[in-house]
């Protein structure tokens, strides 16, 4: 994509962008990021590690999870797809990735199939806990609280929230040994892509950005 490259950058460097752009307004656990810049950042994608402690872990080899992209809506079309390939090439291997596109905000998950992921079905939903216009898994609950459950959760004044299942999708990063014993040892089929009409959130929030000068 001429005049467009892909960096890694810092957390703080991500932070504004998942905070004021991601619909979700909430940092999740950041591994690594990386941003797609073009003069300045134009685009933010995050991996961290899973929320579920049974998705820590396939074949042996550690996982992640693509858990945040923002991208300028004056970004071109395949953007978001260029800023996921090259962060991919530029991840420690190996490594097996999932990501999930969230269903209850429309999204089908094109950006995965433009980048060749698998698809392994929906999830089955989860509960989150919500309160003064902020949301919790209950992973985020139990590390910030010191408890992830319901009861606990109400008695301080959160709200249950049920989240609706989400497309998974998964991706193995090393040597084609590597890649068919992450292949064996995932517990969904591989399926083929799903189809539907996408919804786009809307990523047009503004806020300082700064030049990265190299």
């Amino acid at each position: 994509m001429k005049g467009y490259t892909v960096e890694p950058i810092s957390y703080q460097e991500a932070k504004p962008w998942i905070l004021k752009k991601h619909y979700a307004h909430r940092m999740p656990s950041v591994v690594s990021a990386f941003g797609l810049f073009n003069g300045m950042v134009v685009g933010v994608v995050t991996f961290g590690i899973p929320p579920n402690n049974n998705l820590n872990k396939l074949a042996g080899y550690g996982m992640l999870e693509l858990n945040r992209l923002c991208i300028d809506d004056e970004c071109p079309k395949n953007a978001a797809s260029y800023l996921i390939g090259n962060a991919l090439q530029m991840l420690p291997r190996p490594k097996a990735i999932i990501s999930y596109a969230d269903a209850g905000q429309g999204h089908i998950g094109y950006v995965y199939q433009a980048t060749n992921w698998l698809y392994t079905g929906m999830g089955s939903g989860d509960t989150e806990y919500a309160k003064d216009g902020h949301q919790f898994h209950r992973k985020q609950m139990y590390n910030r609280f010191g408890t992830g459950s319901r009861r606990n959760a109400e008695a301080m004044g959160f709200e249950a929230v049920n989240v609706r299942p989400k497309h998974r999708y998964v991706y193995f990063l090393g040597n084609k040994k590597q890649k068919q014993a992450m292949c064996n040892a995932l517990k969904y089929p591989i399926l083929p892509y799903p189809k539907g009409e996408s919804k786009r959130y809307d990523a047009s929030a503004e806020f300082h950005k700064q030049v990265r000068l190299f």
